[in-house]
């Protein structure tokens, strides 16, 4: 609590506070409430804190989710706001391990606020609070989704002010495009709470037992998900690990060439699938570079014809190597030809213009802006003012223009953190480097003819 600054700290207390009121007018409005009512509110707000307990952890840093949403639902159905309220507030006694206090109470209010806002929107919506009957569907299906969406939307809006708010000390732990995917994960849990209520007419508490099973089967697809996606994502870390060893000032050009990559192709519209494939092409690119000798890579002076030919065959042998990793999909083609030129005379096949794969297309723009804004062994970063400058005047014959004008349009709206600058090894023979970048686009590779 110390450590968060003053306008967090404010919030906290008045977040909290607020849900103490709404939890103090819960327990009068139930206070005339009979045994099987109370029984009802404590089996949901048991399967709320059994939910809230376990978890599963997202493919972003400090993210979880956590199928406890289907019972604060259910509450809102059968007990109504008030009592919708007294089961979010389950969240201050989870036993998840290592959750401090301060994030318990958080948790807690927050949740309660949410259940009761929830319960607010689906009786204004027409809905009743009670046990469902069979006459009520489908009329009740609006005044649920009612709920969720508020539900939703109230979670999001106060989770989202403390991380902003508190951003002081934790800058780098959520984006707010990680927020969305935490909460509209939810939504999909939510036909869970529906069926709980609507089973506890008939069968009452063995309702949440039933389905508990297939929450926890949800749960468990959820969490296989992703992590089968951070088993993807260190494949591939420890692919470019191996790339940038051969060269010492290339250290986080793959990262950075993927970083770019993504801006182009959120700038053009791509969806989140080929987002992810993208990503994963652009720090791959340049795995072929295992396939070519050091001694080529590091040679001073020009290349001979052969010498250059295995050069121009790393987009090939990267394609070799990663081939039989199926979740690389359409980031084939970005490996295999981020080296075409839009006028034709690029490699390893002399594709022009629209032949040339859109995932290479992007690559390519991407790839030549980080290797002339950052540190080479033979020359010092260009600015970007200098990058944008080359891009546009290559637009139309080495790069493809409508993928320059996305770039530089993301840019503008962005903004680009330039690598840092590489520090001098203490042992200069100890370091492999390449003496000239056959991606920087101002210093072209030069070959002698062995003829």
């Amino acid at each position: 609590m110390r450590e968060l600054p003053w306008p967090a700290r404010v919030y906290f207390v008045a977040l909290v506070g607020t849900a103490g009121l709404v939890i103090a007018r819960g327990l009068l409005v139930h206070q005339g409430l009979v045994a099987e009512d109370w029984s009802a509110l404590l089996v949901l707000a048991l399967l709320f804190l059994l939910c809230e307990s376990v978890p599963t952890l997202l493919n972003v840093p400090h993210v979880a989710v956590s199928v406890s949403f289907s019972a604060a639902l259910a509450a809102v159905v059968l007990v109504g706001p008030e009592g919708a309220a007294l089961v979010g507030l389950a969240a201050v006694v989870s036993v998840r391990p290592g959750l401090p206090m301060v994030k318990r109470l958080f948790n807690g209010a927050q949740y309660a606020l949410c259940g009761y806002a929830a319960g607010w929107a689906y009786e204004s919506a027409g809905g009743r609070a009670d046990l469902p009957e069979p006459a009520d569907f489908p009329g009740i299906l609006v005044p649920y989704a009612a709920a969720t969406v508020v539900f939703v939307a109230v979670n999001f809006a106060l989770t989202a002010v403390i991380l902003r708010l508190a951003s002081a000390v934790h800058k780098d732990q959520v984006s707010l495009r990680a927020m969305v995917q935490f909460l509209s994960s939810y939504v999909g849990f939510a036909t869970f709470g529906l069926l709980i209520a609507a089973l506890w007419s008939t069968v009452q508490s063995i309702s949440a037992l039933l389905v508990l099973l297939p929450l926890f089967v949800a749960r468990w697809a959820l969490g296989h998900y992703h992590a089968e996606q951070r088993a993807y994502d260190a494949t591939i870390a420890a692919l470019c690990q191996a790339v940038e060893t051969k060269d010492y000032y290339t250290r986080g050009h793959c990262t950075r060439v993927s970083a770019a990559s993504s801006m182009i192709a959120e700038e053009i519209g791509m969806g989140t699938e080929r987002l992810r494939a993208i990503r994963y092409a652009g720090m791959l690119h340049d795995v072929g570079k295992l396939g070519v000798p050091t001694k080529v890579l590091q040679k001073d002076g020009r290349l001979t014809e052969e010498e250059y030919a295995a050069i121009q065959l790393h987009p090939m042998r990267g394609l070799e190597i990663v081939r039989g990793i199926d979740f690389l999909d359409e980031a084939f083609a970005g490996i295999m030809h981020h080296h075409e030129r839009h006028d034709g005379k690029g490699y390893p096949m002399g594709l022009a213009g629209s032949e040339i794969p859109e995932f290479a297309r992007i690559i390519a723009v991407a790839d030549a802006f980080d290797s002339m804004t950052s540190d080479r062994s033979y020359r010092k970063a260009k600015s970007i003012e200098f990058a944008v400058a080359e891009l546009r005047k290559n637009a139309g014959t080495q790069f493809a223009p409508d993928m320059v004008c996305a770039f530089v349009k993301a840019l503008d709206r962005y903004g680009w953190d330039l690598a840092q600058p590489v520090p001098v090894p203490p042992d200069d023979s100890a370091v492999e480097t390449t003496v000239k970048d056959h991606d920087d686009p101002t210093t072209p590779i030069q070959v002698v003819s062995e003829r």
